[in-house]
């Protein structure tokens, strides 16, 4: 039996003035860049107010997600 696909998502985010860059992957990216703008979680993106989404890629396996972001 083949596992079904699932979704990844490779994105980058910055500052409103597009001065720090920050690249991720995850499963959820509506869930993720809402926990990005709010500040949900404590790290580099609260740090640096990453808050804008300028970028994403689909993938379905988080192999080439991961592989794909250290491209990036």
């Amino acid at each position: 039996m083949q596992d079904r696909p699932h979704n990844y998502f490779v994105y980058i985010m910055t500052t409103k003035n597009n001065t720090v860059l920050y690249t991720g992957v995850t499963n959820d990216l509506n869930k993720r860049v809402y926990s990005h703008k709010s500040k949900l979680v404590k790290g580099f993106t609260s740090k640096y107010n990453v808050e804008k989404l300028v970028y994403f890629e689909h993938c379905t396996d988080i192999e080439s997600a991961l592989k794909r972001e250290k491209q990036i």
